[in-house]
């Protein structure tokens, strides 16, 4: 895999890891942008709430395929190729969304910005994974935690853009040429890779990853996608119509998950560096425990929206470690492959958190749904032996720059 024969990751890996860091941020923003405008096109194109579920859904549905397809890209270029055309994808089918003139298109863009979507999500991993075992030590939370920053700025700038009365279309636009500038600033400085092309798949020969291992921290990734996704799918409707919050007060509960999550991405490095991988995971799951059963107890707003804080505080680390894990276990010259496939799990997550949440919500009530995430958060605290870190210290040669 090749973008130039001469590029050597170790002689410059800070300007790599700002560029990969930027594609992280600009992912979320774009992102932002566009969920936090579904209830005006929901108003434009006269959406019910299914409607809006069967948008999300189609997201992480072809964003599956999109990883897929950027482990594909990686393996016959680069991952720095993935990740490019990914944010491209994304900042046209992003911005060509505020156009949409009816339902067809309006779903015809959403599913080529999800593909771009699990490209960037899979590339821009890859590349933190490398830029990570160049700088041997882990790094990788601190790009989940830019994440985090892009998310909170693309929900503020939608809410600035309400608030001065900007269309759908304008915001779409802007928020797309956002995407569309930092791509062309960030694009030529990421991490280029000088082994030599692969293109046969990485299980025709030589080493493969462990299976059960591969599938333990897919699971991991799962449960913490499908919490993820329960706070932001369901939060908000959980103080508005089981603690009878106003609206404002209801956005406090993901404003407060999110602010909470950046936060503990922020920290997630420095912890993992003092107590190592199980641990933090341990303690993550335990913190997320204790945060859902305040929410599934809450009697008030205040107190739910505490719950959602506590949540944000532990178990959002467990991503960047299920990526970094999973990049310590792939054999030389495998690593974005294995990153392309723990990230599918990604999606797995999102679809069961809004089913099984939404099913036993619809069955019993919210209350009663938020008892599901609960018991993710407990799975997650048994499945904290996967992320073993003892059992890659005789490894630690392996983790010279790799040449992407």
């Amino acid at each position: 895999m090749t973008d130039s024969p001469h590029a050597d990751a170790s002689a410059y890996p800070r300007p790599a890891r700002i560029a990969a860091a930027a594609a992280f941020g600009l992912q979320g923003f774009l992102l932002a942008a566009i969920l936090t405008q579904l209830p005006q096109y929901q108003d434009r194109f006269g959406f019910d709430d299914t409607v809006i579920v069967v948008a999300v859904v189609t997201v992480s549905l072809v964003a599956g395929a999109g990883s897929v397809l950027a482990e594909h890209l990686a393996r016959r270029f680069s991952s720095k190729s993935a990740l490019r055309f990914g944010l491209a994808t994304i900042a046209v089918a992003g911005g060509a969304l505020g156009f949409s003139p009816n339902t067809a298109a309006f779903f015809a863009c959403l599913s080529v910005y999800g593909a771009g979507l699990g490209m960037v999500d899979a590339a821009a991993n890859m590349q933190a994974v490398s830029i990570q075992h160049a700088y041997g030590r882990f790094i990788l939370s601190s790009f989940h935690a830019v994440w985090s920053v892009g998310a909170i700025a693309g929900a503020l700038f939608v809410a600035a853009t309400s608030a001065l009365d900007v269309g759908v279309a304008a915001a779409q636009l802007t928020a797309a040429l956002v995407v569309a500038v930092g791509l062309a600033l960030c694009g030529p400085r990421l991490l280029v890779r000088t082994e030599p092309n692969r293109t046969t798949p990485p299980t025709a020969g030589g080493a493969i990853v462990p299976l059960r291992a591969l599938l333990a921290l897919g699971s991991a990734m799962a449960l913490f996608y499908a919490i993820d996704f329960s706070v932001g799918n369901w939060s908000a409707l959980y103080l508005r119509n089981v603690l009878f919050a106003d609206a404002g007060t209801a956005a406090l509960a993901l404003a407060a998950y999110q602010c909470a999550a950046l936060a503990s991405r922020l920290s997630g490095d420095f912890w993992v560096a003092k107590y190592g991988e199980i641990a933090v995971v341990r303690a993550g799951s335990a913190i997320g425990i204790a945060g859902m059963t305040i929410v599934a107890l809450a009697q008030s707003p205040a107190i739910a929206i505490a719950g959602f804080l506590v949540v944000g505080l532990g178990v959002p680390v467990v991503a960047p470690l299920c990526f970094s894990a999973a990049g310590r276990l792939a054999p030389t010259g495998q690593v974005d492959d294995v990153v392309a496939r723990i990230n599918l799990f990604n999606y797995v997550g999102t679809l069961v958190g809004g089913a099984i949440v939404g099913g036993v919500a619809a069955a019993t009530s919210l209350r009663i749904g938020f008892v599901v995430p609960l018991l993710f958060a407990v799975a997650l605290l048994l499945l904290a032996p996967a992320f073993a870190p003892d059992r890659d210290r005789d490894r630690r040669s392996e983790w010279a720059p790799e040449r992407e």
